[in-house]
């Protein structure tokens, strides 16, 4: 076994890597960017060596700068992780050349399966139904709107290397097809040095399910069941879950063996994904194989129970496989929510900055249920631009599905970050959709459900009285203990009223402490009798209550007139006031929100691409302007109008803030 390996990564997968390590006594080496100087992985390996300046080109991308780390440290394997070089056929060569194992598939496999051409064109040579589309090399974007009219619209325009949603468009008319080629040849370049693009065609409303498979280089091949990944926003994966509401044992195994097929086909040994869409009736298409350990392999690991880092190292290190297919069963149901570092009430917009709070929800086994954070980042540290936005991905397991995703809603509920923008909130409203809960869904799901944004998981009147009820005992006790200051005569005591005003957007309750607990009332209506008790005390972030016999758990912070609440997807704002402040709102203006049609600002922080227009050109609405990149990821401003361009005030490659204002219109 090895003494000592170099993981040529970062963030929570070179964290999850060194804990698997650390259980089997291997010493772990870290390597790190200039932007990764003080990140966790460099804080939790044995070593840690820097490797080059932030952007990924510059440092994990460049192999002999991981040889130069190997070479002074002395590792004797090499984990790739997930993303830059891991599917790189040149990079595992590189390390076979040096006499370092690579813990990973050997370069054969890689070439033959990473990438998504060549593994079409050999999974269709073996008979497996693929997906239609043009699997040759496209030089240009003319080529590709060409190729796209002979596809069919709509067609997926997908990067040939890499994975995660990176490199990848879908294209419904010539000008998409125009626009989505050359982003996602973009984004391939600076994802994985690769800019080769194929197109195929778009089945709508498919299913997302993929093979977990596990070879050694004795030649055995195991699948370890599926991953269900439909619940994905612009092709990047949100939710995962195993195994799949959907899938039946017919299925599972249809599948699962034909995964173990092409895996012994290319010889294929370590840990893999092959991934297919599956429609309707349950026929099922071969997408891809990725090469790698894949974001959510943890779903398979409580499932199965298996430890998919430790087997590759074992795999790498020339063991054979102690399992059998026999051997392999699935138990319980395993969910994963991807904490991203976005805005979802801004149009998911990329978020950076400094994590001045950072909270996860405790690890624990109870009860029957599992919760897990695999993270890579720590309160104080800070989120870069320049890498995938994932903060951390937590992790349940539970008997049953339903166990499984409200142990989820719980957790999420006890997650709570400060500093950046996050979508906690997004991943839990799904939680709470009836329609993901009955498992009805398709890669469309968010599309579907959320076609106009988001803006929080919509209240129930249940849920919208216990926040009530909640935010009033709070401001009673906060107002009691300001009774009790010190210093206060005692004939000058202050006796608040009970009976207070509580909004909730445009609901107005009356509430006024009773013995039976708290009395609400809208106008018109008769009084509804709330019971609470919570131990909140006034500065804690949490909140926890009983609220008629049932538990209610949100994130608190304080405003001048109330407080805001968070949890199980909404954010909500409760004004409490007393009945006189709240009897003269009808006389208060209504802020209106400032906005300027002079100006074009950047909605997120970010590096310009480039700039499509200069001082005096005129522009139609829809007209491309500039393309930002932040976190890998490309976006295109357009104008909302016909303008003419009064000033720029950016240029390609400059780093912008948000909001900052990049183009000036007359």
């Amino acid at each position: 076994m090895f003494k000592k390996i170099l993981i040529a990564n970062r963030g929570e997968i070179a964290c999850r890597v060194i804990r698997s390590a650390r259980a089997m006594g291997i010493q772990t080496v870290a390597v790190y960017s200039d932007a990764d100087a003080l990140a966790l992985h460099v804080r939790e390996a044995d070593e840690a060596v820097h490797i080059g300046g932030a952007p990924a080109s510059e440092s994990y991308l460049i192999i002999d700068k991981i040889l130069d780390a190997v070479k002074q440290t002395g590792a004797e394997a090499v984990h790739p992780g997930y993303g830059f070089l891991s599917e790189n056929r040149k990079f595992a060569e590189a390390l076979e050349a040096a006499g370092i194992a690579f813990i990973g598939p050997p370069a054969g496999a890689i070439e033959a399966m990473g990438d998504k051409i060549t593994s079409k064109k050999l999974a269709s040579e073996a008979g497996v139904t693929t997906v239609p589309g043009f699997m040759g090399l496209i030089e240009d974007a003319d080529e590709a709107v060409k190729i796209a009219g002979q596809v069919g619209y709509p067609v997926m325009i997908k990067a040939s290397a890499g994975g995660g949603g990176k490199g990848m468009r879908v294209a419904w008319n010539d000008e998409e097809a125009r626009e989505g080629f050359q982003s996602s040849k973009n984004e391939a370049a600076s994802s994985f040095g690769d800019d080769r693009i194929f197109i195929e065609k778009f089945i709508s409303h498919p299913r997302h399910i993929e093979i977990q498979v596990l070879g050694d280089q004795h030649g055995n091949v195991l699948y370890l069941g599926e991953r269900e990944c439909s619940i994905q926003r612009r092709n990047q994966k949100v939710i995962e879950e195993a195994p799949s509401p959907f899938l039946d044992e017919k299925t599972r195994k249809a599948m699962g063996e034909q995964a173990v097929a092409l895996s012994k086909a290319v010889d294929y040994c370590s840990a893999g994904t092959v991934e297919f869409i599956v429609d309707g009736d349950r026929n099922f298409y071969f997408l891809e194989m990725n090469t790698r350990l894949q974001v959510e392999h943890p779903v398979t690991e409580l499932i199965t129970g298996i430890d998919l880092v430790e087997q590759m190292i074992k795999i790498a290190a020339g063991e054979k496989l102690t399992l059998k297919q026999s051997d392999v069963k699935l138990e319980g149901w395993a969910m994963e929510s991807r904490v991203y570092a976005e805005d979802p009430y801004r149009g998911f917009l990329p978020s950076t900055g400094r994590l001045s709070y950072y909270r996860p929800p405790e690890e624990r086994v109870e009860n029957g249920v599992t919760v897990r954070n695999d993270t890579g980042v720590f309160e104080g540290g800070e989120i870069s631009l320049f890498y995938d936005p994932m903060i951390a991905k937590l992790v349940t397991h539970a008997p049953d599905r339903l166990g499984a995703i409200d142990a989820m809603a719980e957790a999420l509920d006890s997650f709570r970050i400060d500093g950046i923008r996050h979508n906690i909130d997004f991943v839990n409203a799904i939680m709470g959709h009836q329609r993901f809960r009955d498992g009805t869904i398709t890669t469309a799901f968010i599309e579907e459900e959320y076609p106009d944004g988001f803006e929080g998981a919509p209240l129930d009147e249940t849920r919208e009285q216990a926040l009530a009820a909640l935010a009033y005992g709070m401001m009673r006790l906060r107002m009691t203990r300001a009774t009790h200051t010190s210093h206060v005569l005692s004939n000058h005591e202050y006796s608040p009223h009970s009976a207070m005003a509580v909004q909730i957007g445009e609901t107005v309750f009356t509430a006024d402490e009773t013995p039976e607990g708290v009395s609400l009332q809208r106008d018109g209506e008769d009084p509804q009798m709330i019971s609470l008790s919570t131990d909140w005390l006034p500065g804690s972030l949490f909140a926890e209550a009983t609220v008629n016999g049932q538990t209610l758990k949100v994130s608190v912070d304080t405003l001048s007139e109330g407080y805001r609440l968070t949890g199980r997807g909404a954010m909500v704002d409760v004004v409490v006031r007393s009945l006189a402040a709240q009897a003269l709102m009808v006389h208060m203006p209504e802020k209106v929100e400032s906005g300027s049609d002079k100006e074009l600002i950047c909605p997120m922080p970010g590096v310009v691409v480039s700039v499509a227009v200069v001082d005096g050109d005129v522009v139609k609405a829809g007209q491309p302007l500039a393309v930002v990149e932040a976190m890998k990821m490309e976006n295109i401003l357009r104008a909302e109008k016909d303008v003419t361009i009064a000033k720029v005030l950016c240029a390609q490659g400059d780093k912008l803030a948000v909001d900052e204002v990049m183009i000036e219109f007359e």
